[in-house]
């Protein structure tokens, strides 16, 4: 099958067809790991492990200061 690289911001991107998604098991918001190949100019795309509980707690981190200093955050940001 062939795809079509297409721009997305300032990088790229190549869409995964439906049934290559089922596949994989794979979902939009799920991580891959992408691996390049030089010597034979290919792309791999595999499922991630999934994320650490380190990933996830600082996630949770994140979220929970965007979400306590919204307004401030919003107010800075149209300065």
């Amino acid at each position: 099958m062939t795809q079509k690289v297409l721009k997305v911001g300032s990088s790229a991107a190549v869409t995964i067809p439906k049934k290559s998604l089922e596949e994989l098991n794979l979902r939009p918001g799920d991580r891959v790991i992408v691996e390049v190949d030089k010597k034979t100019r290919s792309v791999s795309i595999r499922p991630s492990k999934g994320t650490s509980s380190r990933e996830r707690r600082i996630a949770e981190l994140t979220y929970n200061f965007i979400e306590r200093y919204r307004s401030d955050l919003e107010a800075l940001a149209k300065k």
